[in-house]
């Protein structure tokens, strides 16, 4: 496994996870992280582009043989 596919996966997992947060753990997210909180608010619709950006990323490491 090379470098780029673990950069890759571990960018996955990061966008996964902010996609659930933004869509089913707002009140979790406000409750537990107070100061980063008010800086960044969780948003579906970055959270949503954010995923498609990593998605096109692994699309494009794919074609290129590095996964």
């Amino acid at each position: 496994m090379t470098i780029a596919a673990i950069i890759f996966y571990l960018l996955c997992l990061d966008s996964i996870s902010a996609n659930l947060v933004a869509m089913f753990g707002q009140r979790w997210y406000y409750k537990h992280f107070r100061s980063i909180s008010r800086i960044f608010p969780p948003a579906e619709g970055w959270a949503l582009y954010y995923l498609i950006l990593v998605a096109w990323i692994g699309w494009l490491t794919y074609t290129a043989g590095l996964l």
